[in-house]
């Protein structure tokens, strides 16, 4: 597939996956929907692709949500496409929201406005670097429109129950300090610098052995809201899928041999806040 709203970028293992229509806010259309499909299918089955950024063209918006100019070619409107869609086999409204099973690192550089839709994919991330002079909000609030592509299951995750309600039901917009103070984003960057940032922090992760962070990831998303006993049983079988990995007789070895910057005494720590003794 050829990419005309959207953006599929390769820098070597990390991969950004840009919303390319600057003039529309980067919102999303029905064109928009099926090349995210198609984007994060590529990312998700290369075993090259590491780690994907995701953010907006331009420096006014991250993503604005829906094209609602086209919001019924979104939608399921038939009995049969809204008895699909609540059985969970369509992927989402605007691209593939309802995906779950990405366990490589996802990052949101977020440039801008971060609104309705926009703001569940920055949600769909797990981590979100955001710029100075963001902003997010349910904006759709105002004109009846749901949230469909996640909001109201991953982001009382992100920021808690009684934060998510408030944003959820009053629509109302915030700005990137206090995005911060509420946690829904982990750091805050002068204008321009998300993306820059993003990349600092997905070149790390790219350092890293990757078996044991993704099934970490995985343990972490298939646990989370279960009982405690099934929790542990789903971090038992992650972790037992990774512990045999040939990553894991390497790291023990660099351990032994202090073959790695956070052991070494002529080399900076790599681990980001670690202090040596």
């Amino acid at each position: 597939m050829a990419f005309s709203e959207i953006d599929y970028e390769t820098q070597g293992p990390i991969r950004i996956i840009r919303f390319n229509r600057p003039q529309k806010r980067n919102c999303i259309g029905p064109t928009t929907h099926l090349e995210l499909i198609e984007a994060w299918s590529r990312f998700r089955d290369d075993p090259d692709a590491l780690v994907a950024i995701i953010t907006g063209a331009g420096d006014q918006a991250f993503c604005a949500g829906g094209d609602l100019k086209a919001a019924l070619d979104l939608v399921p409107t038939t009995p049969d496409e809204i008895a699909a869609h609540n059985r969970g086999e369509r992927p989402g409204i605007i691209g593939p929201s309802r995906w779950t099973d990405i366990y490589k690192p996802v990052i949101a550089a977020v440039n801008g406005v971060a609104y309705a839709g926009g703001l569940e994919w920055a949600c769909f991330a797990d981590m979100r670097i955001a710029e100075e002079h963001a902003t997010f909000g349910v904006t759709c609030r105002r004109w009846n429109i749901g949230l469909g592509d996640g909001g109201t299951q991953r982001l009382p995750r992100i920021v808690g129950m009684g934060r998510a309600l408030e944003l959820i039901l009053t629509g109302k917009v915030i700005c990137a300090s206090e995005a911060l103070a509420i946690g829904l984003v982990n750091e805050v960057v002068a204008k321009g610098r998300s993306l820059e940032r993003a990349l600092e922090l997905a070149h790390l992760l790219c350092t890293l052995p990757q078996p044991a962070m993704r099934s970490d990831k995985e343990a972490l998303i298939r646990g989370y809201g279960q009982p405690l006993a099934e929790g542990l049983r789903i971090e038992a079988e992650c972790f037992n899928r990774s512990i045999h990995q040939p990553e894991t007789l390497e790291g023990l070895r660099r351990f032994r041999e202090r073959d790695h910057p956070d052991l070494r005494d002529d080399v900076p720590a790599q681990t980001p806040g670690l202090i040596k003794d």
